[in-house]
């Protein structure tokens, strides 16, 4: 089926011809056979690069252009809402019927609001768990909403995630029942079981655009499932990167899989020695490029060095202790084939679409804590093995995983590679899973009923695979969690959120971390500090990520327990209950690491320290600038005002990490934490000093040109010279010319 014969109009053909596709995969004419254009609701489960997105992409097109529609795009994960958004982008050249342009947004960010600017897309593209924070603020704009995309939906299946993306795929439906919906996987086993529970036709196909051999290694032989077999020589001495060195000379690239994020930068290390070797002079001064950039991203630490160096030799590591800037440029390259091999944690095969020639998975046990190694799921496997094979470079693409043993060979095979993916199963009912979820039906009036209440979470996919009986115990019981707390009244029959309930749920935060600040606030010491603050906040569940104390911190930590504890607003709890003593400890961990955070230690420090990585410490900041957020709401909801203008300065200080004397210069836009020490220790403290100083005096100073001069000008007014003024216009318009004259050739 060729794209000129699709129902479409003539600009989208254009955009889709553009991008070099003439034709439809054959799992993409599946779709438009079973009336993915016609409105009809398909679960598309076929492999990584089948086309799924394109399906999407036709049928948003079709809504917006011909029904006047509006169209939701959810993902799991940040990074795959970047990358649909570029996918998207590109339709911004096709007219409407109006003339107005095709508008795409993107949305991720701050979960306490409706966004009513959302309101004039046509394309939204967010997170699960934003579109649900959207649907407990009851924005008018989604019930415009004619087609429903959900990607990733076996994402039902993660205990963390899966939850939010089942609620919110039943709430919608309710809210929009004659909304089409598509549901996007890769691997499900069954979708007939999804497609009846969202009333839609399921297509499966095996089919993808690069043929995918799986296989396993041993002793410098792999054996794959067609029955061929390879020998590789041993160039290393580690079996994962002599497989990847020999997809190398054949002209490919590797990704290699790692159980921990230690052994991905090992497997770079190791990788870089041999690949740097095989290196063209071209290549090299292209990475040397590459590795520069990602120095100049950032704040320089160990880490970010040595990816740079290993970058310069062909490799890179990958995981969610790096920086998201430099995980990016990571990416970037090795689409672009400048980097050779990437050693990478499974988060990757969740992300981001990054193909290979070959996929390595050099373990298959991983460590949960709490519950020590265990094997992978099938499922897992098969997201990493996808990534194989990269369409319009290579004709097949190879998975291999790596035995030690000839009976872990034999294991492997019949485990992983002839094995199919597990069945999506929900994970809804779970009491502290299901506590948001029941407060937010009520508290954004989706319900006002217990026998309402019960019908929509029978409507759920739990209630497709189970009965009902065991997720109406659980929401009963639920219920009287939140009654008791204050959250919801009852009225005979009719349900109603609180004051308190209600804001818990706008402020998307577990009702227990309510519970949590409301006590404390309540109960607050007598001394209050920022680390009591900061120990209220992380003694809550909405902290990310949780810490485990490593032996040798211990002894510190006990320290700043000692120094602290009057200011805590909760006490040490009795080292009898070993468990529950080392979970207080990893709550001082995360106290320890903001509070030198906010004295300005410097990221390298906080690894040397406490061997928190930026990625790790990006995420601590924003959901612990998220519950300061919250916590600042609910002081000003039960009286205590007295903490607001300390609360506010603290969530200015953990988002940028600073010292106090800098939270004035930092409140400037474009002004963050190393700009605001340079103008402070150049005497420029207050916003007084910088409204008396000239533009010319302000860019003598290190990282201020120009335009930061102008924008911190015009924020704290004062008077700026006309003569002065003209001149730096001059100086900008002539630096717009010279990177003008640059990029065009």
């Amino acid at each position: 089926m060729k794209i000129e014969d699709l129902p479409l109009p003539e600009g989208v053909k254009a955009v889709i011809s553009s991008s070099d596709i003439s034709s439809l995969y054959p799992p993409q004419e599946d779709a438009i056979k079973a009336g993915a254009l016609d409105g009809e609701n398909l679960v598309l489960a076929s492999p990584t690069a089948s086309g799924k997105t394109l399906i999407a992409e036709l049928c948003a097109m079709k809504h917006i252009l011909e029904g006047g529609g509006k169209v939701l795009y959810l993902t799991p994960l940040r990074a795959l809402t970047s990358e649909k958004y570029e996918d998207f982008k590109k339709y911004t050249a096709v007219r409407k019927g109006d003339g107005q342009r095709i508008q795409v947004a993107i949305s991720t960010g701050d979960y306490d609001g409706s966004d009513p600017w959302l309101g004039k897309y046509d394309v939204i593209i967010t997170t699960n768990e934003k579109c649900d924070s959207l649907l407990r603020h009851r924005p008018n704009w989604i019930r415009d909403v004619t087609l429903l995309v959900a990607d990733e939906v076996h994402t039902l299946l993660d205990r963390d995630r899966g939850p939010t993306l089942e609620v919110t795929l039943t709430r919608l439906r309710e809210t929009n029942p004659q909304a089409q919906i598509l549901a996007l996987s890769a691997t499900i086993k069954n979708a007939d079981e999804i497609a009846d529970w969202l009333g839609a036709t399921s297509i499966t196909t095996d089919w993808r655009p690069v043929k995918l051999v799986e296989g396993v290694y041993l002793d410098g032989e792999c054996q794959f499932n067609s029955g061929d077999a390879i020998r590789v020589r041993d160039e290393n001495g580690n079996p994962a990167i002599n497989f990847a060195l020999h997809t190398l000379r054949s002209g490919g690239q590797a990704l290699i899989f790692a159980n921990t994020r230690r052994r991905a930068v090992a497997y770079a290390k190791r990788a870089g020695n041999a690949v740097k070797k095989i290196l063209s002079k071209p290549e090299s001064r292209t990475l040397k490029t590459i590795a520069d950039q990602l120095s100049r991203t950032g704040e320089r630490t160990r880490l970010s060095d040595l990816l740079a160096n290993l970058v310069e030799q062909g490799v890179a590591f990958h995981h969610a202790g790096l920086a998201a800037s430099h995980r990016k440029i990571v990416e970037d390259s090795f689409r672009r084939g400048r980097l050779k091999i990437v050693s990478a944690t499974p988060t990757l095969a969740s992300g981001v679409n990054l193909p290979a020639r070959t996929v390595i998975v050099s373990d298959t046990r991983r460590y949960n804590p709490g519950y020590g190694l265990y094997d992978i799921s099938v499922l897992e496997y098969k997201q990493m093995a996808g990534r194989a094979g990269r369409p319009r470079y290579d004709k097949i693409g190879e998975a291999v995983l790596i035995s030690r043993t000839e009976d872990e060979q034999d294991y492997l095979m019949e485990r992983y590679v002839f094995s199919e993916p597990e069945r999506i199963w929900s994970k809804l009912a779970v009491e502290k899973t299901l506590r948001s979820h029941v407060l937010a039906t009520v508290a954004s009036g989706f319900t006002h009923t217990e026998e309402g209440l019960l019908d929509f979470f029978r409507k759920t996919f739990y209630a497709q695979q189970f009965d009902s009986d065991p997720i109406d115990e659980l929401v009963s019981t639920v219920l009287e969690y939140l009654f008791v707390e204050g959250m919801l009244t009852v009225d005979g029959r009719h349900l109603e959120a609180t004051r308190f309930g209600r804001r818990v749920s706008e402020l998307y935060i577990d009702p227990v971390s309510g519970v949590i600040i409301r006590d404390g606030l309540e109960n607050r010491p007598r001394h209050i500090t920022d680390v009591s603050l900061l120990q209220l906040v992380c003694h809550t569940p909405d902290v990310v990520p949780k810490y485990y104390p490593r032996r040798r911190e211990i002894e510190g930590l006990n320290a700043f327990v000692e120094l602290h504890s009057d200011e805590f607003f909760f006490p040490t709890p009795g080292d009898d209950d070993f468990v529950e003593f080392e979970s207080f400890l990893g709550e001082v961990k995360c106290v320890c690491v903001l509070d030198a955070w906010i004295q300005e230690v410097s990221e390298e420090g906080l690894i040397e320290r406490f061997s928190v990585q930026p990625g790790d410490l990006f995420r601590l900041i924003r959901s612990v600038d998220w519950l300061l957020h919250a916590t600042r709401d609910l002081t000003r909801l039960f009286g205590h005002k007295d903490l607001l203008q300390r609360l506010s300065a603290l969530q200015l200080r953990v988002k940028s990490g600073i010292k106090e004397n800098l939270v004035p210069l930092v409140a400037l836009e474009g002004v963050g934490r190393v700009r605001g020490r340079i103008l402070f220790n150049a005497g420029l403290r207050t916003l007084d000093d910088l409204k008396k100083a000239s533009l010319t005096q302000l860019t003598t100073l290190p990282l201020i040109g120009p335009q930061v001069a102008r924008r911190i000008k015009e924020q704290v007014g004062g008077f700026i010279k006309t003569e002065e003024l003209d001149a730096f216009r001059q100086g900008e318009e002539w630096q717009q010319k010279v990177l003008s004259d640059f990029e065009g050739g």
